[in-house]
């Protein structure tokens, strides 16, 4: 695969000022880029010390847009190699009159058509700077050649849509989405109270004839993102933290959202196989040197009321799934096992900020449950922690109230731009998990942070308390993984309300939304989810086929009550045995073969292909109203001078198609049952030695 500096190509870049939200942009303010003699983004990623004549993002300092305050500054570059694919080019400007440096922190991707790059802002100086604000850590304007029947087209997607805690998510989490971005076509994309994924979805696809580009904002805050289309080729794209207007202290220093744009030529489905691929090869984190494998977690905790577990409960539990031949790989404790009982001797989950084991529930902690785990074949181990969200009462709303932030009375957030509140929550966290033999960190985060940050601000620091909390928050994590490389975190956040590509290159969603065991929502979610997010987990409680066809993903958590009579068990092996000789393609490229709906009188289905074995899987369903016993789909990435074995994942029954025609006049998927789900697998046939001489 050819540098981004060979692909990004065929477009016009020119950079504005920032705007607010407005979109508004003056002509005598644009720089453009000669799309015939430039790449994307030469500025940030060429070897030269030159000074950049356009940059990709804005502010306004002092009253001044960027631009011109750029141009007055010193100028330094550097650039250094970070590994064999990765290159890093640091671009800094230094005020000398107010000591404010502005660096950007950009990465080229050799052996993908990608750059990111961060904006750091430093005051040097003694005193406080004037007002930085609008901080766009992307501002571009897109011009492409006229093309016959050429439009841009955006994909998209809704992030999960339940804002605040005891309101279900929607059956629509993760839908894609396609707006099409006529001349005036303007859209923004502004997620509510503070988690990134609330609503909205920061991941992007431009599309336009003959290829296109992935823009992506990572940011595990308020972030805000338009498209801004004109009356000729133009389309203004701006992103960035909602809310900057701030004075910086002597020495304080702050940054921005992280952008990726990753160009890429073909179909908008080629785009996000490139998507995948990037996300695995240089993205997502490797507990104990490896990507995560798929995987089997169980709890106990929905059938105790209160979520209020005890070590007892959990290792009978343990012996129900072993009894069963259901051993997960992994035991699962979520919330409940802490100290949560009130002055009148109510228990409730909710009733979080004193984070010590329940000794009266679990006597000797939590080490005996995750030591009888082990002892019956269980490896890994998984707990529950929600420490951003303070319930009053808990222990550091009354001892340590100077860590918090946000309105007497109602749940406050643990500061963790605070360095006192981020060495405690981090020891806080490592100790439990040392002590407790568990390897697991499961996070979640049930409320919106952004009105305990603005709470507090004065009117010449908006932002600042967003900013060190985020900057915090990530580095707990990065302290968490550093002390045990063998740990992996798992980002819950009311399900999945925190998935922006900063938090996904250090945990995976295990519980990817609040809206479960319900199939038509679970089919969906894979469908959308699958485009950006490669690794993912669910739950299932049934023993339907159809319902547990439509929750396997690489995570797959079983919450089925094990105490029960009333569970087809024989079922339950034989549907397991089916997910773990499927799972190993969801490693692999993700096609679509449907268009996605949650109407109950459709097929959907889709393709996972690994081109690196060649051979893959197909998941098809037949929804509840549909009335068709049988649908083709037309399969994607196949060789089609081979041919392929494809088996019935049930049934064991198979035949043999070539790559052509099961490209070309597609694969038959049957289904008597309504509803109903099947999962083919298939591989190339091996030939044999004088078929292969022939070839």
């Amino acid at each position: 695969m050819k540098s981004t500096a060979a692909l990004l190509m065929m477009i016009v870049l020119t950079i504005v000022p920032a705007f607010g939200w407005s979109g508004d942009m003056s002509q005598n303010d644009v720089t453009k880029v000669d799309c015939a003699s430039s790449r994307w983004f030469d500025s940030l990623t060429r070897a030269t010390d030159a000074r950049p004549q356009a940059v990709p993002f804005s502010f306004t300092y002092n009253g001044k847009p960027s631009s011109e305050w750029l141009d007055s500054c010193r100028f330094e570059r550097s650039t250094k190699q970070l590994d064999a694919n990765r290159k890093q080019h640091t671009l800094s400007f230094t005020d000398t009159a107010t000591g404010l440096v502005l660096t950007c922190v950009a990465v080229d991707y050799l052996d993908f058509p990608t750059v990111e790059w961060t904006l750091y802002f430093k005051n040097s100086g003694s005193a406080d700077t004037p007002i930085i604000e609008n901080i766009q850590a992307l501002n571009l304007r897109i011009e492409k050649k006229p093309v016959a029947d050429d439009e841009y087209v955006l994909h998209h997607n809704n992030g999960t849509l339940v804002t605040t805690i005891n309101v279900p998510a929607g059956i629509r989490d993760y839908e894609p989405l396609t707006t099409a971005l006529t001349p005036g076509k303007k859209m923004a994309f502004i997620p509510p109270q503070g988690r990134p994924c609330a609503g909205e979805w920061p991941y992007y696809n431009l599309a336009w004839k003959g290829g296109g580009a992935i823009i992506v904002v990572g940011w595990p805050g308020s972030w805000a993102a338009r498209f801004t289309c004109d009356d000729g080729n133009g389309l203004q794209v701006s992103a960035g933290q909602q809310k900057t207007h701030f004075v910086l202290h002597p020495q304080e220093e702050v940054r921005s959202p992280l952008i990726v744009v990753q160009r890429y030529q073909g179909d908008w489905i080629d785009g996000q196989n490139i998507w995948r691929r990037w996300m695995f090869a240089h993205n997502m984190p490797r507990p104990g040197g490896k990507l995560p494998e798929p995987m089997t977690g169980a709890s106990d905790c929905d059938y105790v009321a209160d979520m209020a577990v005890d070590a007892q409960r959990e290792m009978r539990s343990m012996d129900r799934h072993a009894e069963e031949k259901l051993l997960p790989d992994c035991w699962w404790i979520d919330a409940g096992w802490y100290k949560m009982t009130d002055e009148n001797g109510v228990k409730s989950y909710t009733y979080t900020g004193t984070w010590e084991v329940d000794t009266d529930r679990f006597p000797n902690g939590l080490r005996p449950v995750f030591d009888y785990a082990k002892s019956k074949g269980i490896g890994k181990g998984i707990v529950w922690f929600e420490p951003e969200r303070v319930a009053p009462k808990r222990w550091l709303y009354t001892e340590r109230p100077q860590w918090l932030l946000g309105r007497e009375g109602e749940y406050k957030l643990l500061n963790m731009g605070n360095p006192e509140a981020l060495a405690w929550v981090t020891d806080m966290v490592d100790k439990t998990m040392n002590d407790g033999g568990f390897t697991i960190y499961r996070e979640d985060f049930n409320f919106g942070p952004s009105d305990c940050w603005t709470y507090h601000e004065a009117e010449n620091r908006q932002g600042i308390n967003e900013i060190k909390h985020v900057t915090g928050h990530l580095a707990f994590w990065t302290e968490l993984l550093r002390r045990n490389p063998n740990r992996m975190i798992d980002t819950c956040a009311s399900g999945g309300h925190r998935l922006d590509i900063e938090t996904l290159r250090l945990s995976v969603p295990l519980w990817r939304t609040d809206y479960p065991h319900e199939p038509v929502g679970a089919q969906g979610m894979t469908y959308g989810l699958s485009m950006w997010v490669p690794y993912s987990g669910t739950g299932v409680r049934s023993d339907d086929p159809y319902v547990v066809r439509s929750d396997m993903a690489p995570f797959f958590v079983l919450t089925w009550n094990m105490f029960s009579k009333d569970v087809d068990y024989p079922e339950l092996r034989k549907l397991m045995a089916e997910w773990r000789s499927i799972n190993q393609y969801y490693r692999g490229d993700f096609y679509p073969l449907t268009e996605y709906s949650a109407s109950n009188a459709v097929w959907i289905g889709w393709q996972f292909h690994r081109i690196d074995i060649d051979a893959g899987i197909v998941q098809l369903f037949r929804r509840a109203d549909c009335p068709y016993i049988s649908a083709s789909f037309k399969l994607k990435g196949l060789d089609p001078t081979s041919d392929y074995r494809v088996t019935n994942a049930e049934t064991g029954k198979s035949v043999m198609r070539s790559g052509k025609q099961l490209m070309d006049e597609g694969l038959i998927g049957t289904i008597a049952k309504r509803p109903g789900a099947v999962n083919y697998i298939y591989t190339k046939r091996k030939l044999s030695k004088a078929r292969a001489g022939n070839q």
